[in-house]
Parts: C-alpha cells; sequence; structure tokens
C-alpha cells in the first residue's frame, strides 16, 4: 500500500469538510490516520470514481477511505465510514 507523509484536513469546524464528513459517520481523523498507515486493501469507489482505501482501527472497526490523491505524498481524505469486511473469492 502507498504511504502518504501529508494528509489535508479541512478545519473541524468547517460543515462542507472533510472532518465533518467523516464524523457524520462516526469517524475521527486518528482513525483515518491508522488506516492510511496501516491499509490492508484498496479500490474505487463505485458511487464516486475516486480510490479508497480499507483497513483496521486499533478499536477493531473496519473502515473505508474515500480519498484524493495530491501529489507522491500528500493525500486528501474526502470521507470515511464503517463498512463489513469483503469476502475473497
Amino acid at each position: 500500500m502507498m504511504q502518504f507523509d501529508s494528509i489535508i484536513w479541512d478545519l473541524d469546524d468547517d460543515p462542507d469538510g472533510n472532518v465533518q464528513h467523516c464524523e457524520e459517520h462516526g469517524v475521527t481523523k486518528e482513525e483515518v490516520e491508522e488506516v492510511f498507515q496501516n491499509a490492508t486493501d484498496a479500490d474505487m469507489s463505485h458511487t464516486s470514481g475516486r480510490p479508497v482505501f480499507f483497513g483496521d482501527t486499533t478499536a477493531g472497526r473496519h473502515l473505508m477511505v474515500v480519498y484524493e490523491e495530491i501529489d507522491a505524498d500528500t493525500v486528501y481524505p474526502v470521507t470515511a465510514y464503517e463498512v463489513p469486511r469483503r469476502q475473497r473469492p
């Protein structure tokens, strides 16, 4: 999986920002950062066409993080939410 050095977050109180989009799904910035550091799978979002990472948090939640890659070292998380583990064939 790719490692990013920088994660861009909007202001915590920006109603249209990525922090709020994640919090609407009960996901914290720290959990998103955990998934970026320890992603277990990657794919493309079927709804937005953006790339996604899947990963587990230390609290045992399995999350999908939708993001935009700004450059080779920088990522902008769009939203994140808890999902069931995908079954592998």
